[in-house]
Parts: structure tokens; C-alpha cells; sequence
């Protein structure tokens, strides 16, 4: 098989575990993956592909998620540190019987990105960043509940801001949508990034190379990378059951980004200039994307 490991028997129970017997399971997708494989094309293996079951757990993970971000919207306004919203993460998600994924992973020491003005991503959250009027935040939130991931991001505008902040958010946003209408069963994950460029690229702002979205469920971070540099046409099949998140980085200004800080973490633009990103988490589906955590 194309991923190295055993192909079950027609009648046999289907590797997914859903029970069924193969031939009324993936077999058809194995099948066609096979034939993709065979003539060049990147696919991807089945332990990437999420079961029935799985996608219920990370819609369930999901639940948490998507109910962290509703309750800070009305809470984030001139004058709160990121401190507060961190506080406010960790409260919500812990009450509701789950994890906040980016607390102590790989060392970082908070529950949330608060990623402010001219941080492309990874910022932490501190009682001495106060957020002012005219500032642009990303809050970042990814959950562990029963074992399943989920993970998405907002931006938001504090009180009112630019002309030029608002229309970067806005349209990185629509870029960010026009990645999720890209998503076609058995296309080309570079097609998603081809949307993206269209929409930043018409309006002069450069998408980051360095960072993207990345495959996810049963782990924090998995594969596929999800680029939004990339070409149409290039990239992994997305056959149904691959899931991964849609997050495009777009800064007002040149594309290069300042890894430098002390802290090993928060990452801004190079010039200075704003950056924004939203997150969205997909699942591909014979029928189109999925999408659960927003």
C-alpha cells in the first residue's frame, strides 16, 4: 500500500476501526490514494485520516474552543492586560472539563497566544501588555478535551482603530475564507494557499513563509504543513478525513519576521508593521470542508 502498511482483506474488519468490513469502508478511498500514489502524487498516510469517531471527539474538544473565544469577545476593550484574557482561557476551559493545549507545551509558560500589533504569532500573555485603543490583537486558543485536539484564532479590534489596521484584519480574513473554499476532496492542499495569495496579493500584503497550518487531532501539531506560500496544483491530495487548520499570517508589509526575542516565543514582523492571522480547523469530507473550531 502507499503507506508502507498492510492492506486489510475485502471482507475484513476496515483498519479505521469503525467495525465495518473494508470493502464498505475505505476501501474505495485506499484505492484511489493507491492510484494518486502510483502516478507521482504526494498522499497522505492513513493514520492521518480521521475516523467518524474521531472527528466527534475534536468536534466535542471544538465545543470548548469555539466557547472560549465567544466569551472573551465582549470582555476584550481598552485598558485589560493579556494577562486577564489568559486568565480567562484557562478559567473557561477548565471549568468545562478540558485542557488548554499551549499551557507548558514545549515550555510555553501561558494558556494562550495574545499575539498584539506587529506580533505575527506566539505571543505571551503578560500583566504588562495593556491593551490601548487602536490596537489589534490575535487570541490564539487551542483545547485538549478526551484526548482530541481543536484550535482556532480571532482577531480582534480595540475600540476603534485605523482605517489601515481595520482592513487588515478584514482581509485576512477573507483570505483565511477564501483558503476554506479551496478545500475540494482529492485536490491539491496548495490550492488553499494559491486562494490566499489571491485575495492578500490584491490588496499589497505579504503572507509569512516561515509559519502556516499544520495537520491536527490526535496531536497538538501534525502532519500535513499547511503553507500559504505555496502553488495551486502542488502539495498533498486532501482525501477525505485528512484534517488541519487554515491560518494565514499577513503582515502590512514586507513578508520577513524577527525571531529574536529573549523569550524563544512571540515572532513579529521585521519593518514593524502590523501582522494578522485568523484560524479556522477543517476536516475534509467527500462533500467539501468541514469546519469545526472557529
Amino acid at each position: 500500500m502507499y503507506d508502507g502498511e498492510p492492506q486489510p482483506g475485502r471482507n475484513d474488519l476496515c483498519w479505521c476501526g469503525s467495525g465495518k468490513k473494508y470493502k464498505k469502508c475505505h476501501l474505495e478511498i485506499d484505492e484511489r490514494l493507491q492510484e494518486l500514489y502510483e502516478a507521482g502524487e504526494e498522499v497522505p498516510v492513513r493514520s492521518l485520516l480521521k475516523t467518524p469517531q474521531d472527528i466527534e471527539g475534536v468536534r466535542r474538544s471544538a465545543e470548548v474552543n469555539i466557547g472560549v473565544l465567544d466569551y472573551v469577545t465582549p470582555l476584550i476593550a481598552p485598558g485589560i492586560t493579556t494577562e486577564q484574557i489568559d486568565q480567562w482561557v484557562y478559567e473557561y476551559t477548565v471549568e468545562h472539563g478540558a485542557i488548554p493545549a499551549p499551557l507548558n507545551y514545549e515550555g510555553f509558560p501561558k494558556s494562550v497566544c495574545t499575539s498584539v500589533n506587529n506580533e505575527v504569532c506566539h505571543g505571551i500573555p503578560s500583566a504588562h501588555v495593556v491593551l490601548h485603543e487602536g490596537d489589534i490583537v490575535n487570541v490564539d486558543c487551542s483545547t485538549i478535551k478526551d484526548g482530541y485536539f481543536s484550535d482556532s484564532s480571532r482577531m480582534f479590534c480595540v475600540g476603534e482603530v485605523s482605517d489601515e489596521a481595520r482592513e487588515l484584519v478584514e482581509v485576512t480574513k477573507q483570505a483565511m475564507e477564501a483558503g476554506l473554499q479551496a478545500v475540494v476532496p482529492w485536490g491539491h492542499l496548495g490550492d488553499v494557499a494559491a486562494a490566499v495569495q489571491e485575495v492578500t496579493g490584491k490588496h499589497g500584503f505579504s503572507v509569512v513563509r516561515e509559519y502556516g497550518g499544520h495537520g491536527i487531532g490526535h496531536e497538538f501539531h501534525e502532519d500535513p504543513f499547511v503553507s500559504f506560500v505555496a502553488e495551486a496544483g502542488t502539495g498533498i491530495i486532501m482525501a477525505p478525513g485528512l484534517m488541519f487548520t487554515i491560518e494565514p499570517m499577513v503582515n502590512k508589509g514586507a513578508a520577513a519576521i524577527d525571531m529574536t526575542d529573549p523569550n524563544g516565543w512571540t515572532v513579529r514582523t521585521a519593518d514593524g508593521s502590523l501582522s494578522a492571522q485568523w484560524e479556522i480547523q477543517v476536516v475534509v469530507t467527500e462533500d467539501g470542508p468541514l469546519v469545526l473550531s472557529w
